[in-house]
């Protein structure tokens, strides 16, 4: 990044990649010129955030001014922001592309663009909205781009938009594989509450958790019952209003909150060192996808645990999960499945008396 080279980083999240682009950032964006010189793009308003608090943190003695640009929020705000005059943008694509179209962002000096979970843009439909950005984005100039896979259309992008860069390839699952406990339990779909609330009564109320659902009306169902139960859980999902999204998020990285129901919007990116255990409540819908939400935990050396239910349909992912992850992802069983057997509980659960998960025996 310093020798101004473009850069490929394929890497899950954790790895460093903020400071990665956000060091050569502070050493190479010049104060003295009042414009706009670099910009990232990334999938999430938390990410947003989140990005442009760690490169001011970066930037804070270099004279280097950030600018947060994303949805669910005034944009007059942004735009007096903008107005004031600023270094670096951070923003989401569909509010920087309103802020090019009102003009009230230029990019004529950028000399640096980064583009930021890539794969994850395309996830939720930003394919075009990047390459429409990155034509506005003079030449020649500096592009990287970070992503925890590189399919086809990636790969399309790069040799539009990259001249010869240097590709840094981390492997994928290799800081989890070694930090992070990976457990998954055989429960039947009926049983899931009655499981949760028997691990979350064993590992503690102290110990900050992310519980992950598939969906927004999963995640409103499960907090409602935990709260009804004691825990003091909250939620956060898309569907939730922005200021709402971004206390609850404030709540959980200081440590005020520490039971956290979400949706995938909470697994990529997000850098909450004290997460010791991730529960995904829902399988995910891929391996990758398994691999960012376990990475959420066993960040910045500390040992993690990540616990997945398999239901009834589950049990094709399960057989990727273990192609994947081998021997370190470890079958456990449930207390609630051994009341009745005069065997201690590391019993298989083929061999456990019925209790209504017949349909899980292959």
């Amino acid at each position: 990044m310093l020798e101004r080279r473009d850069v490929v980083g394929k890497a899950r999240t954790g790895t460093g990649k903020t400071a990665a682009f956000g060091i050569p950032m502070a050493h190479t964006v010049d104060p003295a010129l009042d414009k706009v010189q670099a910009i990232v793009l990334v999938p999430t308003r938390e990410l947003a955030i989140q990005v442009s608090d760690e490169l001011r943190r970066l930037c804070q003695f270099c004279g280097l001014r950030v600018a947060t640009l994303y949805g669910g929020q005034p944009i007059q705000g942004q735009i007096e922001v903008l107005r004031q005059g600023t270094h670096i943008m951070v923003g989401t694509p569909g509010r920087v592309l309103d802020h090019l179209a009102r003009r009230t962002l230029l990019l004529d000096g950028v000399r640096l663009a980064v583009v930021d979970e890539v794969d994850r843009m395309l996830d939720v439909g930003f394919a075009y909205d990047i390459e429409r950005i990155l034509r506005q984005v003079p030449s020649p100039h500096q592009t990287a781009l970070f992503s925890a896979t590189i399919p086809l259309f990636i790969e399309r992008l790069i040799h539009r938009r990259l001249d010869d860069p240097v590709w840094v390839d981390v492997p994928e699952g290799e800081d989890i594989e070694l930090k992070v406990e990976q457990v998954y339990y055989e429960v039947a779909k009926q049983d899931r509450l009655e499981g949760l609330e028997e691990l979350l009564a064993k590992n503690g109320h102290g110990k900050q958790t992310i519980i992950f659902r598939r969906t927004q009306i999963g995640v409103d169902k499960l907090v409602s019952h935990l709260r009804r139960h004691g825990y003091g859980a909250r939620g956060i999902h898309g569907g939730m209003a922005q200021a709402q999204r971004n206390r609850v998020m404030h709540d959980f990285r200081s440590g005020e909150l520490n039971l956290l129901v979400a949706t995938d919007v909470a697994s990529r990116g997000l850098d909450i060192p004290s997460i010791s255990h991730v529960i995904n409540f829902d399988m995910p819908a891929n391996v990758e996808e398994y691999v960012h939400r376990v990475g959420r935990t066993g960040r910045m050396g500390r040992d993690g645990t990540a616990i997945t239910f398999v239901s009834e349909w589950d049990i094709d992912l399960l057989d990727d999960l273990r192609e994947r992850v081998g021997h370190k992802l470890k079958r456990e069983v449930l207390a609630i499945y051994c009341r009745n057997v005069a065997r201690p509980c590391t019993v298989p659960l083929t061999s456990v008396p019925p209790v209504g998960l017949g349909v899980l025996v292959r």
